[in-house]
């Protein structure tokens, strides 16, 4: 039993304004409690334990994603006998439907795998891809100056060739048992019969009519009549229902040949005011790769996931492996000491961040950036008492010489995670995306969304004549901070978990790290705790929550604070006796056992 101390920091630090009281009742980002009708008893109850702030349990299979919709479908696959492979591609399928905002078919993903049989670790990187044809001024005005976020975003300029259709193949192959068309029966029925509209989504379009009303595909679906759809409207999306019948019967092929691809680059070269680079032959040669784990010990455990070309494991990795030295247990999760040593552990991880991450298949990387001497080295400047006041990037350790300089690639809030651990002893923790809410804006004949994660590279190309290793370059992988994350013990899997939230997901994910192994939180209460993010100097702190309460000491300490919403959207398994389940309060998503 944990101490009575524990209860109390969590309650004073929980957060407030997502409390709800139905059993079929969640909050969307904005932080009000609406409706959504529960489709069967498990995600009703489901729903009730998270309203209550308590972990949901199982014995053998859990799942952990974004919609209950989707958790539902996955759900049906693992209590059929199904991997999280299969899971997966059930749960990606329906989250391309109904949380269209945040990934789908037009997008990108990180995998992380655990083998139960083999007991080991694999990372699939099918992220984005720049088209051949783009080059590193890809984002600069005709007078050689950065363009406007949002002028590169919306339109066919920012699109890179889309990865997550070829990794849920792969990862299935890989994987796998279950037979490939059955995985995609809820997503196309659901396409087909028709969803409610969820108020998250209903939320988001409200927000952004004049962006997604450029297009006519676009405006048709999620403005018909030119009337934002409102939460428990009923859509329905024949196109995506035939797209997924073409991938169920024919494979990823079918969207990366024929007549998909084709509307795909169509779509693309378009775009009426800011067509874009991508081709058939971008397509055609996307390929998955797997790539070395990275692996970070911590609290004797190893924190694990996607290496480059994501920043997520080499930054989650660094944060807590600057923390290795500092007593956080005993110091609580209300110290104010703990949360400056956090938040200045994560602003030197950004600084390094910043100056060497890039797709390590273009740039070279420092060999030492997780090395134990660099990081030990690193965290004496924690030992100050207040905060640091100039935070540069580090000297790790190189096999070569090279300069580069920082980065300047802006990373808005959006993406999605999926947790989920099989019967079978397997775990896969895959956060996934389309970058910027509904990415590009682009809607294809085939009723999915394109990405604009080509917005995710440096639209500079050079600093102070230094070279930016996250600038554009054909081929290349852009950037990420999406962290999906295995923890092991002793060689096995304990915390699958992972959220969304743009450069604020490497901080969600540490944190919730720290709350359950430093201070006893279960998954449920990691996942929910008020979030102090510090990525470049400003503390921000999640508003109507008691991280709030941090902020006169902070500020005493010489930070500049900023209080706000900070929408994660943390999905976490905890693997122990038996299986515990977290979804984060502040967005739709569920955990669901068996």
């Amino acid at each position: 039993m944990r101490p009575i101390a524990v209860f109390l920091a969590v309650a004073a630090f929980a957060t407030s304004g997502f409390a709800q009281t139905a059993t079929d009742t969640v909050a969307p980002e904005s932080g009000t409690s609406t409706t959504i009708t529960a489709t069967s008893p498990d995600i009703a109850s489901s729903l009730a334990a998270k309203a209550a702030g308590l972990p949901v349990t199982a014995d053998n299979w859990m799942v952990a994603a974004a919609n209950p919709l989707a958790v539902s479908a996955g759900a049906r696959v693992l209590r059929e006998g199904g991997t999280a492979a299969d899971a997966m591609v059930a749960v990606q399928a329906v989250l391309g439907l109904v949380e269209p905002q945040s990934s789908g078919l037009g997008g990108g993903a990180f995998l992380v795998w655990y083998d139960a049989a083999s007991g080991k670790l694999t990372t699939l990187d099918g992220r984005e891809t720049a088209p051949l044809a783009a080059t590193p001024k890809l984002f600069l005005d005709e007078t050689g100056q950065p363009l406007e976020f949002f002028d590169a975003v919306v339109g066919g300029l920012s699109v890179g060739t889309p990865g997550t259709p070829r990794l849920m193949e792969v990862a299935q192959k890989r994987w796998g048992t279950s037979d490939w068309p059955g995985l995609f029966a809820e997503a196309i029925a659901l396409a087909e019969d028709g969803f409610e509209v969820s108020p998250r989504l209903a939320e988001l379009v409200a927000e952004d009519p004049e962006r997604l009303g450029r297009f006519p595909a676009t405006a048709a679906y999620f403005l018909p009549d030119g009337t934002p759809v409102a939460a428990g409207d009923r859509l329905t999306n024949p196109a995506y229902a035939a797209t997924l019948k073409a991938i169920a019967s024919g494979g990823a092929d079918a969207f990366y040949y024929g007549p998909i691809a084709e509307d795909i680059v169509a779509t693309v070269t378009g775009a009426e005011g800011n067509p874009g680079k991508l081709a058939p032959i971008d397509l055609a040669t996307y390929r998955v790769v797997e790539r070395d784990p990275v692996c970070v010990a911590y609290r004797a455990h190893d924190v694990c996931g996607m290496g480059p070309p994501s920043s997520g494991a080499l930054t989650v990795g660094q944060i807590v492996g600057l923390l290795r030295d500092t007593d956080l247990a005993a110091l609580g999760p209300t110290s104010t000491e703990a949360w400056r040593r956090i938040g200045d552990a994560s602003r030197l991880a950004f600084a390094d961040r910043s100056r060497y991450m890039a797709d390590s298949d273009f740039v070279p990387m420092p060999a030492g950036l997780t090395a134990d001497a660099y990081l030990a080295e690193r965290a004496k400047l924690l030992d100050t008492g207040t905060a640091l006041k100039e935070v540069a990037p580090g000297e790790p350790d190189w096999d070569h010489a090279m300069l580069w300089g920082d980065d300047q690639s802006i990373e808005f809030p959006s993406t999605s995670h999926i947790s989920i651990v099989d019967s079978y002893g397997n775990a896969l923790s895959m956060t996934t995306t389309i970058e910027n809410g509904f990415g590009s804006r682009l809607m294809t004949g085939g009723g999915f969304l394109l990405n604009n994660e080509l917005t995710d590279f440096s639209f500079a190309t050079h600093e102070d004549g230094r070279p930016i290793a996250n600038r554009v370059e054909p081929g290349k992988r852009p950037r990420s901070s999406m962290a999906p994350t295995i923890l092991l013990k002793d060689g096995k899997p304990v915390l699958v978990i992972g959220s969304p939230g743009g450069s604020r997901i490497i901080g969600y994910v540490a944190q919730a790290i720290i709350a359950h192994l430093d201070w006893g939180m279960d998954v449920q209460q990691a996942v929910a705790m008020g979030h102090a993010l510090n990525r470049f100097g400003t503390f921000d702190l999640e508003a109507g929550t008691g991280a709030e309460a941090l902020g006169p000491e902070l500020e005493a300490m010489g930070f500049e604070v900023k209080t706000g919403d900070l929408n994660s959207g943390l999905h976490a398994i905890a693997i122990g006796d038996g299986l515990t389940g977290g979804a984060d309060p502040r967005r739709e998503g569920i955990a669901l056992g068996g």
